[in-house]
């Protein structure tokens, strides 16, 4: 994937949307991993009727590259049910930077708009263990 063209991530994160968990809040979520070796994992939302037990989409997709072992990690899209853009809870963004502090953040939808922010950006100073 090129910086210029995030549209392949978007679609990825649509199509993960779709098979996201939401009986609880009915915002269904999904996003699209891009690894620095070009691999792409995606993931959605899964919610539990103790809420605080759900997850977001933006940590499925993390937690599936990690699982397969992956570290690094270029571009991260997230697609939201509505037409509005939607980002990254607080602790996905803190997971996020965890292992890219500079990961590109891209919302937006198919037939949209799209947006670009790096994650240092709308996390800055982010909490690290030294």
């Amino acid at each position: 994937m090129s910086d210029n063209n995030p549209q392949i991530l978007i679609e990825i994160a649509a199509k993960a949307k779709e098979k996201a968990y939401a009986p609880y809040s009915e915002f269904k979520v999904g996003a699209s991993l891009l690894t620095t070796g070009g691999n792409i994992y995606s993931g959605c939302n899964i919610e539990n009727a103790s809420y605080g037990l759900s997850v977001c989409a933006e940590r499925v997709a993390l937690f599936k590259a990690l699982s397969e072992g992956e570290r690094e990690f270029l571009a991260i899209a997230i697609v939201g049910d509505n037409k509005e853009f939607c980002y990254p809870c607080g602790a996905c963004r803190q997971v996020l930077a965890e292992f890219s502090p500079e990961l590109e953040i891209i919302t937006g939808q198919p037939e949209g708009k799209i947006k670009k922010h790096k994650l240092s950006e709308l996390l800055p100073e982010n909490f690290r263990l030294k």
